[in-house]
Protein backbone atom coordinates (compact mmCIF):
# COMPACT_ATOMS: atom_id res chain seq x y z
CA UNK A 1 0.00 0.00 0.00
CA UNK A 2 2.73 2.47 0.90
CA UNK A 3 4.55 1.76 -2.38
CA UNK A 4 1.35 2.45 -4.31
CA UNK A 5 0.92 5.74 -2.47
CA UNK A 6 4.51 6.75 -3.24
CA UNK A 7 4.09 5.85 -6.90
CA UNK A 8 0.82 7.79 -7.25
CA UNK A 9 2.27 10.76 -5.40
CA UNK A 10 5.32 10.75 -7.68
CA UNK A 11 3.06 10.73 -10.75
CA UNK A 12 1.04 13.65 -9.43
CA UNK A 13 4.16 15.66 -8.71
CA UNK A 14 5.47 15.38 -12.24
CA UNK A 15 5.62 18.87 -13.78
CA UNK A 16 2.96 19.79 -16.30
CA UNK A 17 5.43 21.99 -18.15
CA UNK A 18 7.58 24.99 -17.44
CA UNK A 19 6.24 27.41 -14.85
CA UNK A 20 5.16 30.56 -16.71
CA UNK A 21 6.55 33.24 -14.44
CA UNK A 22 5.66 35.93 -16.98
CA UNK A 23 1.96 35.06 -16.70
CA UNK A 24 2.19 34.65 -12.93
CA UNK A 25 3.92 38.01 -12.73
CA UNK A 26 1.24 39.66 -14.86
CA UNK A 27 -1.65 38.43 -12.73
CA UNK A 28 0.29 39.25 -9.56
CA UNK A 29 0.82 42.84 -10.76
CA UNK A 30 -2.86 43.03 -11.71
CA UNK A 31 -3.75 41.71 -8.26
CA UNK A 32 -1.52 44.42 -6.78
CA UNK A 33 -3.33 47.13 -8.73
CA UNK A 34 -6.78 45.72 -7.92
CA UNK A 35 -6.19 45.29 -4.20
CA UNK A 36 -4.36 48.58 -3.75
CA UNK A 37 -7.59 50.24 -4.86
CA UNK A 38 -9.59 48.19 -2.38
CA UNK A 39 -7.14 48.87 0.46
CA UNK A 40 -7.09 52.56 -0.39
CA UNK A 41 -10.85 52.60 0.11
CA UNK A 42 -10.48 51.01 3.56
CA UNK A 43 -7.64 53.33 4.57
CA UNK A 44 -9.62 56.53 3.86
CA UNK A 45 -12.44 55.52 6.21
CA UNK A 46 -11.41 58.34 8.61
CA UNK A 47 -11.95 60.77 5.72
CA UNK A 48 -15.40 59.34 4.96
CA UNK A 49 -16.28 59.31 8.64
CA UNK A 50 -15.40 62.98 8.95
CA UNK A 51 -17.02 64.09 5.68
CA UNK A 52 -20.28 62.19 6.15
CA UNK A 53 -20.40 61.98 9.99
CA UNK A 54 -20.51 58.16 10.00
CA UNK A 55 -20.73 55.79 12.93
CA UNK A 56 -18.59 52.65 13.24
CA UNK A 57 -21.64 50.63 12.18
CA UNK A 58 -22.02 52.68 8.98
CA UNK A 59 -18.32 52.21 8.21
CA UNK A 60 -18.81 48.48 8.66
CA UNK A 61 -21.70 48.60 6.18
CA UNK A 62 -19.44 50.15 3.52
CA UNK A 63 -17.14 47.15 3.86
CA UNK A 64 -20.16 44.86 3.82
CA UNK A 65 -21.49 46.41 0.58
CA UNK A 66 -18.14 45.94 -1.10
CA UNK A 67 -17.46 42.44 0.17
CA UNK A 68 -20.94 40.99 -0.23
CA UNK A 69 -21.04 41.71 -3.97
CA UNK A 70 -17.70 39.95 -4.24
CA UNK A 71 -18.55 37.02 -1.98
CA UNK A 72 -21.97 36.22 -3.44
CA UNK A 73 -20.97 36.44 -7.10
CA UNK A 74 -17.48 34.91 -6.96
CA UNK A 75 -18.56 31.25 -6.52
CA UNK A 76 -21.14 31.69 -9.30
CA UNK A 77 -18.48 33.09 -11.62
CA UNK A 78 -16.13 30.23 -10.77
CA UNK A 79 -18.81 27.56 -11.26
CA UNK A 80 -19.84 29.00 -14.63
CA UNK A 81 -16.29 29.37 -15.95
CA UNK A 82 -15.41 25.79 -14.95
CA UNK A 83 -17.84 24.81 -17.72
CA UNK A 84 -17.57 27.83 -20.02
CA UNK A 85 -14.16 29.56 -19.78
CA UNK A 86 -14.30 33.33 -20.29
CA UNK A 87 -10.74 34.58 -20.97
CA UNK A 88 -11.87 38.16 -21.62
CA UNK A 89 -13.82 38.42 -18.38
CA UNK A 90 -10.63 39.51 -16.59
CA UNK A 91 -10.25 42.96 -18.23
CA UNK A 92 -14.03 43.45 -18.38
CA UNK A 93 -14.36 42.83 -14.63
CA UNK A 94 -11.73 45.47 -13.97
CA UNK A 95 -13.94 48.02 -15.75
CA UNK A 96 -16.38 47.72 -12.83
CA UNK A 97 -13.55 48.47 -10.38
CA UNK A 98 -12.60 51.50 -12.49
CA UNK A 99 -16.18 52.82 -12.42
CA UNK A 100 -16.52 52.20 -8.69
CA UNK A 101 -13.34 54.13 -7.91
CA UNK A 102 -14.42 57.15 -9.96
CA UNK A 103 -17.83 57.12 -8.27
CA UNK A 104 -16.14 56.90 -4.88
CA UNK A 105 -14.18 60.07 -5.63
CA UNK A 106 -17.31 62.14 -6.36
CA UNK A 107 -19.80 60.55 -3.93
CA UNK A 108 -21.90 63.25 -2.29
CA UNK A 109 -23.85 61.08 0.17
CA UNK A 110 -23.70 57.79 2.04
CA UNK A 111 -25.86 55.81 -0.40
CA UNK A 112 -23.54 56.67 -3.30
CA UNK A 113 -20.61 55.52 -1.17
CA UNK A 114 -22.34 52.16 -0.72
CA UNK A 115 -23.01 51.87 -4.47
CA UNK A 116 -19.40 52.70 -5.33
CA UNK A 117 -18.13 50.12 -2.85
CA UNK A 118 -20.46 47.51 -4.38
CA UNK A 119 -19.06 48.22 -7.88
CA UNK A 120 -15.50 47.71 -6.64
CA UNK A 121 -16.63 44.42 -5.10
CA UNK A 122 -18.25 43.35 -8.38
CA UNK A 123 -14.93 43.78 -10.19
CA UNK A 124 -13.23 41.59 -7.61
CA UNK A 125 -15.90 38.92 -7.98
CA UNK A 126 -14.77 38.36 -11.58
CA UNK A 127 -11.06 38.95 -11.08
CA UNK A 128 -10.23 36.53 -8.26
CA UNK A 129 -11.62 33.15 -9.38
CA UNK A 130 -10.45 33.56 -12.98
CA UNK A 131 -6.99 34.82 -11.95
CA UNK A 132 -6.64 31.90 -9.55
CA UNK A 133 -7.44 29.56 -12.45
CA UNK A 134 -4.80 31.27 -14.60
CA UNK A 135 -2.27 30.85 -11.76
CA UNK A 136 -2.92 27.12 -11.68
CA UNK A 137 -2.69 26.86 -15.47
CA UNK A 138 0.66 28.69 -15.44
CA UNK A 139 2.07 26.82 -12.41
CA UNK A 140 3.83 23.98 -14.20
CA UNK A 141 2.69 21.75 -11.35
CA UNK A 142 4.03 24.05 -8.59
CA UNK A 143 0.56 24.93 -7.39
CA UNK A 144 1.42 26.41 -4.00
CA UNK A 145 4.16 28.61 -5.43
CA UNK A 146 1.84 29.85 -8.19
CA UNK A 147 -0.95 30.61 -5.75
CA UNK A 148 1.46 32.52 -3.50
CA UNK A 149 2.85 34.59 -6.38
CA UNK A 150 -0.70 35.47 -7.41
CA UNK A 151 -1.87 36.27 -3.90
CA UNK A 152 1.19 38.21 -2.79
CA UNK A 153 0.49 40.84 -5.43
CA UNK A 154 -2.84 41.46 -3.77
CA UNK A 155 -1.29 41.57 -0.31
CA UNK A 156 1.38 44.05 -1.38
CA UNK A 157 -1.34 46.18 -2.94
CA UNK A 158 -3.32 45.97 0.29
CA UNK A 159 -0.23 47.06 2.23
CA UNK A 160 0.44 50.03 -0.09
CA UNK A 161 -3.12 51.34 0.20
CA UNK A 162 -2.66 52.97 3.64
CA UNK A 163 0.50 54.74 2.44
CA UNK A 164 -1.32 56.12 -0.59
CA UNK A 165 -4.11 57.24 1.72
CA UNK A 166 -1.77 58.85 4.24
CA UNK A 167 0.41 60.79 1.80
CA UNK A 168 -1.86 61.48 -1.17
CA UNK A 169 -5.57 61.17 -0.40
CA UNK A 170 -5.84 62.52 3.14
CA UNK A 171 -3.96 65.78 2.35
CA UNK A 172 -5.81 66.30 -0.96
CA UNK A 173 -9.34 65.15 -0.15
CA UNK A 174 -11.88 62.69 -1.50
CA UNK A 175 -11.64 63.80 -5.15
CA UNK A 176 -7.99 62.72 -5.29
CA UNK A 177 -9.23 59.12 -5.30
CA UNK A 178 -9.88 59.62 -9.01
CA UNK A 179 -6.11 59.72 -9.61
CA UNK A 180 -5.97 56.02 -8.90
CA UNK A 181 -8.26 55.20 -11.79
CA UNK A 182 -4.93 54.92 -13.64
CA UNK A 183 -4.30 51.77 -11.57
CA UNK A 184 -7.48 50.21 -12.92
CA UNK A 185 -6.64 51.25 -16.49
CA UNK A 186 -3.18 49.67 -16.20
CA UNK A 187 -4.76 46.46 -14.89
CA UNK A 188 -7.19 46.40 -17.83
CA UNK A 189 -4.26 46.56 -20.28
CA UNK A 190 -2.25 43.84 -18.50
CA UNK A 191 -5.25 41.53 -18.14
CA UNK A 192 -5.99 41.91 -21.84
CA UNK A 193 -2.65 40.24 -22.57
CA UNK A 194 -3.32 37.58 -19.91
CA UNK A 195 -6.74 36.93 -21.45
CA UNK A 196 -5.12 36.37 -24.84
CA UNK A 197 -2.74 33.74 -23.34
CA UNK A 198 -5.64 32.16 -21.44
CA UNK A 199 -7.65 31.89 -24.66
CA UNK A 200 -4.69 30.31 -26.47
CA UNK A 201 -4.35 27.68 -23.72
CA UNK A 202 -7.91 26.51 -24.29
CA UNK A 203 -7.14 25.96 -27.96
CA UNK A 204 -4.40 23.47 -27.05
CA UNK A 205 -5.01 19.70 -26.70
CA UNK A 206 -6.37 18.88 -23.25
CA UNK A 207 -3.78 17.57 -20.80
CA UNK A 208 -4.25 14.72 -18.41
CA UNK A 209 -5.62 15.61 -15.00
CA UNK A 210 -3.10 13.55 -12.99
CA UNK A 211 -2.04 16.55 -10.99
CA UNK A 212 -5.59 17.29 -9.91
CA UNK A 213 -5.77 14.59 -7.28
CA UNK A 214 -8.35 11.89 -6.48
CA UNK A 215 -11.87 12.56 -5.24
CA UNK A 216 -12.50 11.87 -1.54
CA UNK A 217 -15.42 9.87 -0.14
CA UNK A 218 -18.38 12.24 0.26
CA UNK A 219 -18.52 12.05 4.06
CA UNK A 220 -14.82 12.85 4.41
CA UNK A 221 -15.10 15.61 1.82
CA UNK A 222 -18.03 17.25 3.66
CA UNK A 223 -16.21 17.08 6.99
CA UNK A 224 -13.04 18.53 5.49
CA UNK A 225 -14.89 21.38 3.78
CA UNK A 226 -16.73 22.27 7.00
CA UNK A 227 -13.40 22.42 8.82
CA UNK A 228 -11.85 24.60 6.11
CA UNK A 229 -14.80 26.99 6.17
CA UNK A 230 -14.54 27.23 9.97
CA UNK A 231 -10.84 27.99 9.69
CA UNK A 232 -11.62 30.65 7.09
CA UNK A 233 -14.10 32.16 9.55
CA UNK A 234 -11.41 32.32 12.23
CA UNK A 235 -8.84 33.82 9.87
CA UNK A 236 -10.90 36.45 8.11
CA UNK A 237 -12.97 37.71 11.02
CA UNK A 238 -9.76 38.30 12.92
CA UNK A 239 -8.07 39.80 9.85
CA UNK A 240 -11.02 42.18 9.45
CA UNK A 241 -10.68 43.32 13.05
CA UNK A 242 -7.17 44.51 12.18
CA UNK A 243 -7.56 45.77 8.61
CA UNK A 244 -10.82 47.70 9.16
CA UNK A 245 -10.34 48.98 12.72
CA UNK A 246 -6.62 49.06 13.60
CA UNK A 247 -6.40 52.75 12.73
CA UNK A 248 -9.29 53.63 15.05
CA UNK A 249 -8.04 51.27 17.78
CA UNK A 250 -4.55 52.81 17.84
CA UNK A 251 -5.89 56.37 17.73
CA UNK A 252 -8.24 55.61 20.65
CA UNK A 253 -5.89 53.51 22.78
CA UNK A 254 -2.63 55.42 22.31
CA UNK A 255 -3.85 58.88 21.16
CA UNK A 256 -1.67 58.87 18.04
CA UNK A 257 -2.46 60.89 14.87
CA UNK A 258 -4.14 59.38 11.80
CA UNK A 259 -0.97 59.25 9.69
CA UNK A 260 0.98 57.34 12.35
CA UNK A 261 -1.90 54.88 12.73
CA UNK A 262 -1.99 54.38 8.95
CA UNK A 263 1.73 53.56 9.01
CA UNK A 264 1.06 50.90 11.64
CA UNK A 265 -1.59 49.43 9.34
CA UNK A 266 0.96 49.44 6.51
CA UNK A 267 3.44 47.51 8.67
CA UNK A 268 0.79 44.89 9.47
CA UNK A 269 -0.26 44.54 5.82
CA UNK A 270 3.37 44.28 4.68
CA UNK A 271 3.79 41.35 7.07
CA UNK A 272 0.64 39.82 5.55
CA UNK A 273 2.22 40.11 2.10
CA UNK A 274 5.40 38.38 3.25
CA UNK A 275 3.43 35.54 4.83
CA UNK A 276 1.38 35.05 1.68
CA UNK A 277 4.49 34.81 -0.50
CA UNK A 278 6.05 32.09 1.64
CA UNK A 279 2.92 30.13 2.62
CA UNK A 280 2.40 28.47 -0.76
CA UNK A 281 5.93 27.19 -1.50
CA UNK A 282 6.36 26.04 2.10
CA UNK A 283 3.12 24.08 1.69
CA UNK A 284 4.51 22.54 -1.53
CA UNK A 285 7.53 21.34 0.45
CA UNK A 286 6.28 20.30 3.90
CA UNK A 287 2.55 19.77 3.31
CA UNK A 288 -0.36 22.20 3.32
CA UNK A 289 -1.96 20.80 6.46
CA UNK A 290 1.14 21.63 8.51
CA UNK A 291 1.15 25.19 7.20
CA UNK A 292 -2.56 25.60 8.00
CA UNK A 293 -2.08 24.19 11.50
CA UNK A 294 0.90 26.37 12.43
CA UNK A 295 -0.32 29.59 10.84
CA UNK A 296 -3.77 29.58 12.46
CA UNK A 297 -3.36 28.01 15.90
CA UNK A 298 0.22 29.29 16.17
CA UNK A 299 -0.84 32.93 16.33
CA UNK A 300 -3.15 32.44 19.33
CA UNK A 301 -0.59 33.43 22.01
CA UNK A 302 0.16 36.63 20.12
CA UNK A 303 -3.47 37.60 19.50
CA UNK A 304 -4.37 36.95 23.14
CA UNK A 305 -1.56 39.28 24.26
CA UNK A 306 -2.19 42.07 21.72
CA UNK A 307 -5.01 43.96 23.55
CA UNK A 308 -2.88 44.36 26.68
CA UNK A 309 0.51 45.60 25.42
CA UNK A 310 1.97 49.03 24.68
CA UNK A 311 2.32 50.72 21.29
CA UNK A 312 5.80 49.38 20.37
CA UNK A 313 5.06 45.80 21.37
CA UNK A 314 1.68 46.08 19.63
CA UNK A 315 3.46 46.89 16.36
CA UNK A 316 5.80 43.89 16.80
CA UNK A 317 2.94 41.52 17.61
CA UNK A 318 0.91 42.62 14.59
CA UNK A 319 3.91 41.83 12.37
CA UNK A 320 4.10 38.26 13.73
CA UNK A 321 0.32 37.85 13.56
CA UNK A 322 0.09 39.18 10.01
CA UNK A 323 2.92 36.99 8.74
CA UNK A 324 1.64 33.74 10.26
CA UNK A 325 -2.02 34.41 9.56
CA UNK A 326 -1.46 35.16 5.87
CA UNK A 327 0.61 32.04 5.22
CA UNK A 328 -2.53 29.93 5.68
CA UNK A 329 -4.58 31.24 2.75
CA UNK A 330 -2.51 29.96 -0.22
CA UNK A 331 -2.28 26.60 1.54
CA UNK A 332 -6.06 26.51 2.19
CA UNK A 333 -6.96 27.38 -1.41
CA UNK A 334 -4.65 24.78 -2.99
CA UNK A 335 -5.61 22.19 -0.36
CA UNK A 336 -9.30 22.74 -1.19
CA UNK A 337 -8.57 22.49 -4.93
CA UNK A 338 -7.00 19.10 -4.25
CA UNK A 339 -10.05 18.03 -2.26
CA UNK A 340 -12.34 18.67 -5.24
CA UNK A 341 -10.36 17.85 -8.41
CA UNK A 342 -11.39 19.48 -11.67
CA UNK A 343 -13.29 22.35 -10.00
CA UNK A 344 -10.60 25.02 -9.82
CA UNK A 345 -12.93 27.93 -10.61
CA UNK A 346 -15.68 26.79 -8.26
CA UNK A 347 -13.31 26.26 -5.35
CA UNK A 348 -11.36 29.46 -6.00
CA UNK A 349 -14.58 31.46 -6.27
CA UNK A 350 -15.97 29.82 -3.12
CA UNK A 351 -12.92 30.48 -0.96
CA UNK A 352 -12.15 33.96 -2.27
CA UNK A 353 -15.87 34.66 -1.94
CA UNK A 354 -15.82 33.39 1.63
CA UNK A 355 -12.83 35.61 2.31
CA UNK A 356 -14.72 38.70 1.14
CA UNK A 357 -18.07 37.67 2.62
CA UNK A 358 -16.73 36.78 6.05
CA UNK A 359 -14.68 39.96 6.03
CA UNK A 360 -17.74 42.03 5.14
CA UNK A 361 -20.00 40.41 7.71
CA UNK A 362 -17.24 40.67 10.27
CA UNK A 363 -16.73 44.37 9.56
CA UNK A 364 -20.44 45.09 10.00
CA UNK A 365 -20.79 43.03 13.20
CA UNK A 366 -17.55 44.32 14.71
CA UNK A 367 -18.61 47.89 13.89
CA UNK A 368 -21.84 47.36 15.82
CA UNK A 369 -19.92 45.90 18.76
CA UNK A 370 -17.46 48.81 18.70
CA UNK A 371 -20.37 51.28 18.90
CA UNK A 372 -21.94 49.34 21.79
CA UNK A 373 -18.96 48.22 23.86
CA UNK A 374 -15.97 50.17 22.54
CA UNK A 375 -13.15 49.30 20.17
CA UNK A 376 -11.00 47.81 22.95
CA UNK A 377 -13.63 45.18 23.68
CA UNK A 378 -13.68 44.15 20.01
CA UNK A 379 -9.96 43.35 20.09
CA UNK A 380 -10.32 41.40 23.33
CA UNK A 381 -13.16 39.28 21.91
CA UNK A 382 -11.45 38.62 18.57
CA UNK A 383 -8.22 37.55 20.23
CA UNK A 384 -9.79 34.13 20.97
CA UNK A 385 -10.72 33.34 17.34
CA UNK A 386 -7.38 31.72 16.36
CA UNK A 387 -7.99 28.98 18.94
CA UNK A 388 -10.34 27.47 16.33
CA UNK A 389 -7.17 26.51 14.47
CA UNK A 390 -7.10 23.31 16.54
CA UNK A 391 -9.66 21.92 14.06
CA UNK A 392 -6.89 21.62 11.44
CA UNK A 393 -5.83 18.44 13.26
CA UNK A 394 -8.91 16.70 11.81
CA UNK A 395 -8.09 17.42 8.16
CA UNK A 396 -6.80 14.54 5.98
CA UNK A 397 -3.01 14.65 5.84
CA UNK A 398 -2.89 14.41 2.06
CA UNK A 399 -6.24 14.82 0.24
CA UNK A 400 -5.01 13.03 -2.90
CA UNK A 401 -3.96 9.91 -0.97
CA UNK A 402 -7.09 9.22 1.03
CA UNK A 403 -8.78 6.98 -1.52
CA UNK A 404 -5.79 4.68 -1.99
Amino acid sequence: MSSIIRQETAVRRQPQGATRFDILGAISVSHFLNDSIQSLMLAVYPLFRSNFHLSFAQIGLITLAYQLTASIIQPLVGRYTDRHPLPWSLPLGMVSTFAGLLLLSIAANYLVLLLAAALVGLGSSVFHPESSRVARMASGGRFGLAQSIFQVGGNVGTAVGPLLAAFLVMPNGQQSLSWFSLFALAAIVILSFVGRWYQHQHRQPKKTQQTEGVALPKALLRRSMVILVTLMFSKFIYLTSISSYLIFYLMHRFAIPVREAQLHLFIFLAAVAAGTLLGGPIGDRIGRKRVIWVSLLGIAPFTLALPYVGLTLSALLTVVIGFLLASAFPAIVVYAQELVPGKVGTISGLFFGLAFGLGGIGAAVLGQLADLWGIDAVYQICSFLPLLGVLAAFLPHRPQEQTV
